[in-house]
């Protein structure tokens, strides 16, 4: 039998601290073949060397310590399946990304131009539904959608929560009469966020509180900004992307590694926020730009869909042949079909090229 290595060996051998091999032992990631009874102290075998290069080289791909473990448990030909999916998922946050950092690098150096110049103007068709669950007495979610705006707030506290998450959505709706620019499009979602703080301070019991998820449009720019468990998608190419990240405490765990995905979804504790509007005005919404092509469509919901129903079934059918009306009536379906347990709020839009006027170029 090969001689066991020290933790500090071990670390140098595959590039890991041994503050990151005790997190992993902690987390079940990767055990210690001897732990000293006495000291505490952690001994490793040789044959642990390729399972821990493994979770080094995926951790700085920025793969989450949760995936890891599964990735690791998997046999050769799904890990790579895993990998490639993830790394799917990274370009296309990379790419959002970065077209913000161009966007604010154009802004700031004085060369942005508008968006509405471009060869094809886009437009969106829309709608918007809330519905009480099948076990709430009262709804507390509120969706709109519009032109230039769609937003989902999803109220919490009783009383008050549908009053804070009606006052958020009311204090974004005069951006639909302003003519924002598409390079003031996060400056002026910013300045209403902060506008709906107050107007949740001015009209909502102490305790009241709401998620918000809205994007604010101009041209093929969209400004989101996003706080709490309300959620954002959209589908390209026939393929289902996410670009809002729940501020909950079971996401930190995800986040941390020490929960898995499947975990989160049955903790008693995950609509626990760590972020909402409450009207202290000491929120830190995520603001970010994104750029739609024709084809697009985008859903945002409160956490009475997402919840219960899967991504799968999402995208099956965000994918469908049906307006935004019918898909809307179909995905509200599946949430009563699931049991409906909170209340169910979304927003359906699709990205159409516009046609040009009437005796312009072609």
């Amino acid at each position: 039998m090969p001689a066991l290595l020290t933790i500090g060996a071990f670390a140098r051998a595959v590039r890991l601290s041994p503050k990151a091999l005790r997190l992993y032992d902690e987390l079940g990631l990767l055990r210690p073949a001897l732990v000293d009874d006495e000291s505490g102290y952690r001994w490793y075998d040789p044959a642990q060397l390729e399972r821990a290069r493994l979770i080094a080289w995926l951790r700085r791909l920025g793969m989450p310590l949760a995936q890891i473990r599964l990735v690791c448990d998997l046999p050769a030909p799904a890990a790579a399946v895993e990998i490639a999916g993830y790394w799917e998922r990274v370009r296309a946050e990379t790419a959002a990304r970065g077209q913000l950092a161009t966007f604010l690098v154009d802004y700031l150096s004085g060369r942005g131009s508008p968006v509405e110049e471009t060869a094809t103007a886009l437009g969106i068709r829309y709608a918007a539904r809330s519905e009480s669950g099948l076990v709430r007495t009262s709804n507390h979610d509120t969706a709109y959608a519009g032109p230039r705006l769609l937003a989902v707030a999803d109220g919490t506290g009783d009383p008050g929560g549908d009053l804070a998450s009606a006052a958020a959505v009311d204090a974004l709706r005069p951006l639909e009469a302003r003519a924002v620019p598409a390079d003031d499009l996060l400056g002026a979602l910013a300045d209403a966020i902060g506008d709906a703080e107050r107007a949740i301070a001015a009209s909502t019991p102490s305790g009241a509180a709401t998620t918000l998820t809205a994007l604010l449009w101009s041209g093929s720019r969209l400004a989101l900004a996003h706080i709490g468990d309300t959620r954002a998608y959209f589908i390209r190419d026939g393929e289902l992307f996410r670009i809002t990240h729940d501020h909950t405490y079971v996401q930190t765990l995800v986040d941390e590694g020490r929960l898995t995905a499947a975990e989160a979804a049955s903790h008693p504790q995950r609509s626990l926020l760590v972020q909402a509007l409450s009207g202290a005005g000491t929120a830190e919404p995520d603001l970010s730009m994104h750029e739609a092509v024709a084809g697009d469509r985008y859903l945002l919901c409160s956490d009475g869909l997402s919840a219960v129903v899967p991504d799968g079934s999402l995208r099956e059918v965000l994918t469908g042949d049906g307006g935004p009306q019918q898909v809307l009536d179909e995905l509200v379906a599946l949430a009563y079909a699931a049991g409906a347990p909170d209340n169910v709020a979304c927003v359906v839009a699709d990205v159409v090229p516009l046609a040009p006027p009437a005796g312009s170029a072609r």
